[in-house]
């Protein structure tokens, strides 16, 4: 459970929440924090939960995601949240910078695991 402790992980969780209150409240921000932040946030965030999950699972601390499972679940995620959602429900729409910023999300995942948890 030392991933869900970890400042940066909590940091990225707080920074979404923010912005998904931001979008409730009548606080304005610049657009491109509305439309893309959380889109590069949600892979660390999703990936870091799932890690600590399998960790508490395993009892163990020195298990990692591996790149195939890293950058399938992000596929997953952007066929799921870029292509189907967007045609069975009109609030959704399938974007290409969003497909990106997924797998830059996942790219730092995968860069920063060892040194972060």
């Amino acid at each position: 459970m030392n991933i869900l402790k970890n400042q940066i992980v909590l940091a990225l969780f707080l920074v979404a929440l923010l912005v998904y209150l931001a979008n409730w409240l009548p606080i304005q921000l610049p657009s491109w924090v509305v439309f893309y932040l959380n889109d590069l946030l949600c892979m660390p965030i999703v990936l870091s939960l799932c890690l600590a999950v399998v960790r508490l699972y395993k009892k163990s601390n020195n298990i990692y995601a591996p790149i195939t499972i890293v950058y399938g679940l992000t596929f997953f995620y952007t066929v799921y949240f870029e292509w189907i959602l967007p045609q069975i429900n009109g609030r959704y729409t399938g974007d290409l910078i969003d497909v990106v910023l997924y797998f830059i999300g996942a790219t730092l995942f995968l860069l920063f695991q060892r040194r972060l948890f």
